[in-house]
Parts: structure tokens; sequence; C-alpha cells
């Protein structure tokens, strides 16, 4: 998946799972389900190029309220 074989904050293993990653952008919030590598030690996430594009993509989607091809699927609010 990437060209590293050990954490580079701490050094330890890395072990490939899926993660749920949370994009913010606009006011809105989008869940995605996504590979990663993961350090077993201290919990570090390295992504592949070209997920975090879609990371980027996905924002700005939000931010310009192009949500029509996302799924809703409920509500946030804020507590003042």
């Amino acid at each position: 998946m990437l060209p590293i074989d050990k954490c580079v904050v701490c050094n330890g293993n890395l072990l490939e799972i899926k993660v749920t990653e949370i994009v913010k952008g606009g006011g809105n919030t989008a869940t995605l389900q996504v590979n990663a590598l993961v350090c077993q030690n201290c919990g570090e996430r390295f992504y592949h190029v070209d997920t975090i594009r879609k990371f980027e993509n996905i924002k700005l989607k939000l931010e310009r309220k192009e949500t029509q091809d996302l799924i809703s699927v409920g509500q946030s609010f804020e507590v003042a």
C-alpha cells in the first residue's frame, strides 16, 4: 500500500485494515470506509495518495454543498 513498513512516529509495526474516516467541510460531515496502514503501537494512520485525494474531493463537495451523490444518514446538532 505505502512504501513504508514501520511507523514513522514510533517505529511500530503496521497493519493494513479498513477504517472509518470523517471528512468535514462547509459545516457538513461525511464518513467513509477506507483502507489504511495503522500502527499497532501508537494508532497512527497512513493513507495511500489516492485515498488522500478522495478525502480532498469529498471536502470540496461538502464545502460547495454538492451533496446530491452522498447518502444522508441523519442529522447533526450543536449544543450551545
